[in-house]
């Protein structure tokens, strides 16, 4: 099977009942994504399918031969972070540190559907989306974190997306 992960080109042959996290972690040595609960509730395992975020433990491997997947790996480099990297070290967004490549994962798809004007739950309105801190925690309200960083991860979210506005 075939897949473009951050831009490159692999070949692996894992069993049809492989998750994309486990392609990922197992077979093709891209670590960055974690397996938390394995069940999908803890958002760990984001990673971005054609723009859009999705727990890569709860989708198949096979199902994803065509698309464009990207992980953390293929966000940012050290030497060239990533906006929302950045802003994660700057506001101190990472405590632990196992849930960030989710959170940095789902943040960029998060700000994304915000650009194209998607409402959350929360959205008083189903056009013109008021982007706050409310808009903010209910649509990263999928990724858990352990050590509470949450305030910090809001503050490093809302810096990258005044500074896009």
């Amino acid at each position: 099977m075939h897949f473009t992960i951050n831009g490159t080109a692999y070949t692996a042959e894992p069993d049809i009942r492989t998750s994309l996290l486990d392609l990922l972690r197992e077979h093709l040595g891209l670590t960055g994504s974690k397996k938390g609960c394995d069940h999908g509730q803890c958002g760990a395992c984001t990673v971005l399918v054609n723009g859009r975020r999705i727990n890569s433990c709860l989708s198949l491997a096979v199902m994803h031969q065509d698309d464009e997947i990207t992980t953390i790996e293929g966000l940012g480099t050290p030497e060239n972070l990533h906006p929302l990297q950045a802003a994660f070290v700057k506001h101190d967004g990472y405590q632990c540190g196992y849930c960030t490549p989710g959170q940095i994962c789902s943040a960029v798809g998060m700000l994304d559907e915000v650009k194209k004007g998607w409402p959350s739950h929360v959205s008083e309105t189903l056009g013109d989306v008021e982007f706050n801190d409310g808009e903010i925690s209910e649509r990263m309200s999928g990724n858990l974190c352990r050590c509470a960083a949450y305030p910090n991860i809001v503050d490093a979210i809302r810096d990258v997306a005044e500074a896009k506005a």
